[in-house]
């Protein structure tokens, strides 16, 4: 059982070093926090501060930049045993690898990844992503947040919602559009700049109140006359949107991650549960109906997690992963749903309950459907892929 749920399989020594490695910080210095966190709404900096002493925060980036140069599935082993400890850490950690660093790795000049990109990999400087705003969601490319040129650079206005880390990143990766009010070019107007939090202009909203993931910080964030130079656009000038794309898939991959960390928990707590609760005489774990719940949330597990490996195997390998990363998100944010919604089931009363573990876990694996990309919007991506002539 534990070999199933740990993921133990044909990892090289440097995989599972890490993977232990992560193991044994979720179990210390996570796992027995979370449940006072989650009610906190807030985990405390140093926790950050630790994962980043362990190269946590710059895996995915080379080595020349001051990260660890690792590959996907290694990431994805790390971010998983983190997210088995406690989802609100792993979210930041998710964000912070998947989204900001990649954008500036890939398409930053060499003068920007030496100012940015290098801190950030040392974890000394905590990224975010800003693209949704309240009246553009799913239709990102609809968002209304505008930088207008000046003599100078820019000047950024607008309003941004459900930022992951705004309230505490140093520097946001942030979407506006750089076309005017009467050329509106949809997505192709829109640009990314870098935004560091310290600049006059920046404003962060309260933390929003969260079903889930409730230690996590989440706020809207507001551009007020925010003036930036030349050189905090990111890349071409109209391609922003594109490369929000490009990183989605990524992080849409660190969000399996993350589903599957906390499926995992739920399955540990519901196997544990099952062979302790006694009821008609006997433990539950010997009624066929609760073995046949536990065998179906092993089996959901195993092959979301197999399904993530092998799309972030396929980037790593230089594929079109688009389509690979959008499923391997929808089948994990439906998988952790049905397995914490199963868990919740085996405990019974006790798991509708908060003194319970499994009813947080519930919570926190709700959002998985719906941010980076909603399960309707990965159905759209993958048959999108399935049905082009090109």
């Amino acid at each position: 059982m534990t070999e199933i749920a740990g993921a133990a399989g044909l990892l090289t020594d440097t995989q599972r070093q890490i993977q232990e490695l992560a193991r044994d910080f979720a179990r210390e210095n996570l796992a027995p926090h979370a449940a006072r966190w989650d009610a906190e709404k807030h985990f405390p900096p140093e926790v950050i501060r630790k994962l980043c002493e362990l190269g946590f925060f710059g895996m995915l980036i080379p080595e020349e930049y001051d990260g660890l140069g690792l590959d996907t599935v290694t990431y994805l082993l790390a971010l998983e045993e983190i997210a088995a400890g406690d989802g609100s850490t792993a979210i930041s950690m998710g964000v912070h690898n998947s989204l900001p660093t990649q954008m500036l790795l890939r398409h930053g000049t060499e003068a920007q990844k030496e100012r940015w990109l290098k801190p950030m990999a040392r974890g000394e400087l905590l990224g975010a992503f800003a693209l949704s705003e309240p009246e553009a969601g799913s239709d990102a490319a609809s968002l209304r947040a505008q930088a207008a040129r000046t003599a100078d650079g820019w000047v950024l206005n607008g309003a941004k919602a459900w930022v992951t880390n705004g309230g505490t990143a140093g520097l946001v990766i942030a979407m506006a559009r750089t076309d005017r009010e009467g050329e509106r070019r949809g997505a192709r107007g829109i640009s990314a700049f870098i935004v560091p939090t310290d600049m006059p202009g920046y404003l962060v909203g309260k933390p929003e109140d969260k079903m889930g993931l409730r230690a996590s910080n989440t706020t809207s964030v507001y551009f007020q006359d925010l003036s930036l130079s030349a050189d905090h656009l990111l890349g071409e000038e109209g391609s922003g949107f594109i490369y929000a794309l490009q990183a989605l898939d990524g992080g849409r991959l660190g969000v399996g991650a993350q589903a599957c960390g906390i499926a995992r928990t739920a399955l540990e707590h519901a196997v544990t549960y099952a062979r302790q609760r006694r009821q008609f005489g006997e433990v539950i774990a010997e009624y066929q109906a609760i073995q046949f719940k536990l065998a179906d949330m092993a089996t959901e597990l195993a092959a979301s997690r197999a399904l993530l490996h092998e799309a972030a195997r396929r980037r790593d390998a230089g594929d079109k992963t688009a389509a690979w990363a959008s499923m391997a998100k929808l089948h994990a944010g439906e998988m952790v749903m049905r397995v914490t919604t199963e868990a919740v089931q085996i405990f019974g009363g006790y798991g509708y309950m908060r003194d319970y573990p499994v009813e947080r876990l519930m919570r926190d694996a709700k959002v998985i459907t719906i941010y980076e990309g909603t399960s309707e919007i990965q159905r759209v991506i993958i048959a999108r892929e399935l049905l082009s002539t090109t």
